[in-house]
């Protein structure tokens, strides 16, 4: 063992700060990607290419590259609920603003600032998370946590499609933002957990008196340890493909199914609701087998990724219809799989005082290598072969983060063994 467990907060008190993250992070990704079932209606009224409106999607990301370092820092050495909070306020706020655009460049600018209030919010509410729950829980907590990802999604999609069909795109932008607000609100109430003093000890992995971490201490924190740096370059292939999905099955349905965006929002919608399987699940699994194998923290994800990359290989290039949709739907699952592990190894591998930082390293690797990466690529690889030809190149993303977690489960229980004993108090 190598962390004291957190102290104090009741199991129902843990729930209900649990249930308010969980909110959150739907809230979330229900602002961020409720745009992407308005691409035909931009594009028709302001003449947009197909790259511009990955650019959408991507300001978002890139604007979380930016900033979730800094705000993790205030997050990890200031306090958790009030920089949750505010966060959530500016990006519902800027969701709202999104409605009132008139062109590309402000259209832009407002996803940049709901970038910034993203930026923050993993690494945030994954370091709450890690507190509330022990190591041998964290990634089944944080599976079901991260589920709220496609159920936002989906929502997002869904919601979006059909207020943009029947009452303009640009009402949908004010209508999921609002009950993000109220949820912010509500957190301000909630107990933080006591900031954590960045000290270490001589012996890792024994609780005792310890020394102020130098400078030098915190960089080897995420540089002297192989299975985090392989895990986060495999997230970023991850994300790369989730990303894309989350971006582009709306319009590929549109587009190669001739469908309207109802029922391309809702058919894509449901693909990413069949991913709130995936996250818990695949924490379950992972938190039974490291009971027996240590390494199973990367081997399954290592092992869902794979599943992915096949799936959508034989979805997109040899499939079509019914089965083609079936097919998506078994991806919607497995394309989910490895985030609860994943995620849990960028806690498990850190002094508990760096959990927020070392989130937002990770997310910082996403985006320089995924999120920002796919939706543009695909777009742009869309406007010249067409959308069908540019999905098959998704696949190969999911067999390299398969690769990189299978090569970084080596190095997990070595690295393990670095981390410093510290007590968390609620």
């Amino acid at each position: 063992m190598n962390e004291a467990p957190a102290v104090g907060p009741s199991a129902r008190y843990s729930r209900y700060v649990f249930t308010l993250l969980f909110l959150l992070y739907m809230f979330d990704y229900i602002d961020r990607l409720v745009i992407v079932s308005l691409f035909p209606y931009i594009k028709h009224d302001w003449g947009l290419s197909d790259a511009q409106l990955g650019l959408l999607v991507s300001a978002v990301y890139w604007s979380i590259l930016v900033f979730t370092l800094p705000i993790s820092i205030l997050i990890d050495r200031w306090s958790r609920k009030h920089c949750i909070g505010c966060m959530a306020l500016i990006w519902s706020l800027a969701t709202i603003a999104c409605a009132f655009t008139r062109n590309f460049g402000q259209l832009f600018t407002a996803r940049v600032v709901i970038g910034v209030g993203e930026a923050g919010y993993a690494p945030g509410g994954t370091a709450m998370i890690s507190a509330l729950y022990p190591r041998e829980k964290r990634a089944r907590m944080l599976g079901i946590w991260n589920a709220s990802i496609p159920l936002g999604g989906a929502i997002g999609v869904a919601l979006g499609g059909f207020v943009a069909q029947h009452y303009g795109w640009q009402h949908a932008f004010g209508l999921v933002a609002l009950p993000g607000m109220i949820v912010a609100l509500l957190f301000f109430g909630v107990r933080d957990y006591a900031t954590v003093a960045l000290v270490t000890t001589e012996t890792p992995g024994v609780s005792s008196p310890g020394r102020a971490m130098a400078r030098g201490d915190i960089v080897r924190e995420f540089t002297h340890k192989p299975a985090l740096i392989l895990n986060n370059l495999a997230m970023a292939g991850c994300v790369f493909v989730t990303t894309s999905l989350l971006t582009w099955l709306p319009t590929y349905f549109h587009r190669i199914e001739g469908l309207d965006m109802t029922k391309a929002g809702l058919k894509g919608s449901a693909v990413l609701l069949l991913a709130i399987v995936g996250a818990p699940l695949g924490g379950y699994l992972t938190d039974r087998w490291y009971k027996r194998n240590k390494r199973a923290r990367l081997l399954f994800p290592a092992l869902s990724s794979l599943v992915t990359g096949l799936l959508l290989f034989v979805t997109f290039g040899l499939l079509r219809g019914v089965p083609q949709y079936i097919a998506l739907l078994a991806c919607g699952v497995a394309a989910t799989g490895f985030v609860s592990a994943a995620v849990a190894v960028t806690q498990d591998l850190v002094h508990p005082g760096l959990r927020a930082v070392s989130l937002s390293l990770n997310i910082i690797i996403q985006h320089v290598f995924g999120s920002s990466v796919g939706p543009p690529l695909i777009g742009a690889l869309s406007d010249r072969m067409g959308l069908s030809a540019a999905m098959l190149f998704i696949p190969a993303f999911a067999l390299a983060a398969a690769f990189l977690f299978w090569a970084g489960s080596f190095f997990y229980t070595r690295d393990l063994a670095k981390v410093a004993r510290v007590d968390v108090k609620l």
